[in-house]
């Protein structure tokens, strides 16, 4: 089971240079696919900012109708300052981290910063 970090989708939907290694992935583990509530508020505000409104109104309905939507109970947020601390991972990193460990889920990500989780929770590099 992997949560899906907002760069992987936003490589994709941007046209980026490894969009096709990140679409790859993605189908061939369609079922095992997670996104944080932060991710999916992330990638619209990204696409609204670049005129991209069509683009986020699509990934909506396809994300909604086949990936689960995840996100960190409110008793955790206070934990992410510790995150940032003894990782120093930025906010979203750190949502995205706790929401892993949480639900006992594998990220993945194009992202370095995750290099210093791994050895709390699984990470892939794309």
């Amino acid at each position: 089971m992997y949560l899906i970090d907002t760069n992987v989708f936003l490589e994709i939907l941007l046209s980026q240079e490894r969009r096709e290694t990140c679409k790859r992935f993605l189908d061939a583990n369609t079922g095992s696919i997670y996104i944080t509530d932060f991710s999916l508020h992330s990638i619209g505000v990204i696409l609204f900012r670049n005129a991209k409104e069509g683009i986020f109104q699509k990934f909506a309905e396809d994300v909604i109708s086949n990936i689960e939507v995840i996100g960190l109970q409110k008793e955790l947020y206070n934990e992410l300052t510790g995150i940032k601390r003894t990782l120093r991972l930025d906010f979203d990193d750190a949502y995205q981290y706790r929401v892993a460990k949480e639900y006992g889920l594998e990220i993945v990500t194009m992202d370095s910063d995750f290099e210093k989780a791994r050895r709390k929770v699984k990470v892939k590099f794309l």
